[in-house]
């Protein structure tokens, strides 16, 4: 029934919390964080209260995981910072020391190392480089309602808060984008 369902998966999920923090990672709420079948920590994660973890994650060493964060189908690389609130889903690649903050989402996108996209915005479908800079608020706007289409983020460049960036769109390494901007098209 769905009763004994719900039992087993209670079961399940009280066993799977005690084995990850046996093999080093750090629950603070245990009863709030909820595992998929296939989910892969590193030594020293600490996972915050309230964190689900759909199918295909794996969190790399020391990486933190701040709490209401939803992650599904994606890689995270060590010492990087997830959340609060955040939305990880399908294809997105977290590189070591990148930062998401509160309120973020990410989708078929990678974040270089040390890469920062602090809260309040959409990556979708972009690849932004080592060291790059995601100001508040900004989206990229991968789809035109029949296609979607990519953004590239060079390395070290600075998107200013509550900027869109109208993929297909490419923005050079250590470029400044002002904060407010609309990109239609490629920035050197």
């Amino acid at each position: 029934s769905r009763a004994e369902l719900a039992a087993l998966e209670a079961l399940w999920q009280a066993a799977r919390r005690t084995e990850a923090m046996r093999e080093g990672a750090t629950l603070i709420a245990p009863e709030t964080v909820f595992f998929a079948h296939d989910t892969v920590l590193a030594r020293d994660v600490v996972i915050e209260p309230n964190v689900v973890f759909g199918p295909g994650v794996s969190i790399g060493e020391g990486s933190v995981i701040h709490a209401f964060s939803h992650i599904e189908g994606a890689r995270i690389g060590a010492k990087a910072s997830i959340g609060p609130f955040a939305r990880l889903r399908p294809g997105a690649v977290i590189s070591d020391r990148a930062k998401l903050g509160n309120f973020v989402e990410i989708k078929a996108a990678i974040l270089g190392e040390g890469a920062k996209v602090n809260h309040l915005s959409y990556i979708g479908d972009a690849s932004v480089g080592a060291g790059a800079n995601i100001g508040a608020g900004t989206i990229t706007c991968n789809y035109d309602g029949f296609f979607k289409y990519r953004t590239e983020i060079g390395a070290g460049a600075f998107i200013g808060s509550n900027s869109a960036l109208v993929a297909p769109v490419k923005v050079g390494e250590n470029a400044i984008v002002g904060a407010g901007s609309v990109l239609t098209r490629d920035v050197s």
